[in-house]
């Protein structure tokens, strides 16, 4: 790995666990990735889409955290929908071992070190 990469981690609210997770896994001492959260955790208000595009207009790319979860979270696909406009990098990483929710046009891995760091690498 070479630089710290920002990353823009779009989740479904109900998986907000698994986000902390990703966020902490970055921070374990062998992990093989770093990056800058960028993800929203405040709640949204009015001007949510304004500062979530900016954000991710400010990101090496993008990993959507993919579970049955994001089939009804209208913050989530718009978030996916933003990046694909803005053209940023976008990886899906299916968060849970049962579930292999499908994302339109987002390609998703399952949830791996060396999965992760290749992506953020790659950036």
């Amino acid at each position: 790995m070479t630089d710290k990469k920002v990353v823009f981690v779009a989740f479904a609210i109900e998986d907000k666990n698994s986000r902390d997770l990703l966020k902490g896994q970055s921070l374990h001492v062998r992990s093989p990735f770093e990056y800058v959260d960028m993800s929203v955790k405040e709640p949204y208000d009015s001007e949510w889409k304004d500062r979530v595009r900016t954000r991710i207009r400010r990101s090496d790319g993008v990993i959507a955290l993919v579970s049955k979860n994001s089939l009804s979270s209208s913050g989530q696909r718009w978030e996916i929908a933003c990046a694909k406009e803005e053209k940023v990098p976008l990886l899906g990483i299916w968060i849970y071992q049962d579930d292999r929710t499908a994302v339109e046009g987002v390609r998703t891995i399952t949830w791996t070190w060396d999965g992760i760091a290749k992506f953020i690498d790659g950036l």
